[in-house]
């Protein structure tokens, strides 16, 4: 199992896989819903310049997609920002994931969360903040298993810690 950069992995595999996932699925948004390939194509680009803080639109920081890969087939979406701003660092944190539906329940968000952990050591990440809706225990409980706790809540997400 490996994570791929957006912009180093099989394009229409990338595209397939974004296309499962619903504009917002518990937390998880999905920027490219509703996109056509061309326009997804675009993104990518937009993609590639972003991991490298280049053209970045207002508001927003360095940040790295990746795909999950298991033995070929694309199962997940992990997103690792580089650095927080202020709206990060009080909502949705360093890293967001979601894993396609009929991959769910396999341990795929659990290794892919340890995976993205390691990415964000490398960037010289020592605490990790992230986010998870109240009614979403499962990814709570991938957070947890990679050494997550509770920083904080409010009414509806729990905000979770991982230091190094």
């Amino acid at each position: 199992m490996e994570l791929v950069r957006v912009q180093d992995s099989d394009y229409r595999k990338t595209y397939d896989l974004y296309m499962t996932f619903p504009e917002n699925e518990n937390g998880f948004m999905n920027s490219v819903y509703g996109y056509s390939y061309d326009q997804f194509l675009e993104w990518i680009e937009q993609k590639r310049n972003w991991s490298l803080g280049k053209e970045l639109p207002e508001g927003f920081v360095p940040d790295t997609s990746y795909v999950l890969v298991d033995e070929g087939v694309y199962v997940g979406i992990f997103n690792l920002r580089h650095c927080l701003n202020d709206f990060l660092r009080e909502g949705a944190g360093h890293i967001g994931y979601g894993i396609s539906t009929k991959y769910r329940g396999k341990g795929y968000a659990t290794k892919g969360l340890e995976l993205t952990l390691i990415k964000a050591r490398q960037m010289c990440i020592h605490e990790v903040y992230m986010s998870v809706n109240k009614d979403n225990p499962a990814s709570l409980r991938v957070q947890i298993k990679n050494g997550a706790y509770i920083h904080h809540e409010n009414e509806k997400e729990y905000f979770t810690r991982i230091a190094e």
